[in-house]
């Protein structure tokens, strides 16, 4: 399949999740049997992403939490939203009262930012390569 016949998100659409947690064998474990969700691992540097697939499909992923940035942080849902610019929607989200918890950054696929609404939900913004 050519990338022109994949379909492109529209903004505001859910386009990713991802568990963060400690134990990423664990949760497999847990996920897997729960929703029959089959994984993948890829290396990406000094970590291993653990990717979901459902029905061969890839849906989602897994983040382990080990290091010092993730002390105090309980495990989590991710949820990954579309946006056309990632820069324009954390600024936007801002000056909406949102905070940036992480800020703009570019990944071999894409660029992300990590954000939270005024009540304290956080989500990322996405935009793909």
């Amino acid at each position: 399949m050519s990338d022109a016949a994949v379909p492109q998100p529209h903004p505001g659409d859910l386009v990713w999740f991802e568990i963060n947690s400690p134990d990423v064998e664990k949760a497999k474990a847990f996920y897997g049997g729960l929703f029959g969700w089959t994984f993948t691992s890829s290396p990406m540097g000094d970590f291993t992403y653990t990717l979901i697939h459902q029905r061969g499909k890839e849906v989602g992923g897994m983040m382990p939490m080990v290091g010092p940035m993730w002390q105090g942080v309980p495990p989590h849902w991710m949820n990954y939203v579309g946006v056309a610019d990632v820069d324009a929607a954390a600024q936007q989200a801002e000056q909406l009262g949102g905070k940036i918890c992480v800020p703009s950054t570019d990944l071999p696929v894409g660029r992300f930012a990590v954000i939270t609404d005024p009540a304290g939900a956080a989500f990322s913004l996405w935009k793909s390569k």
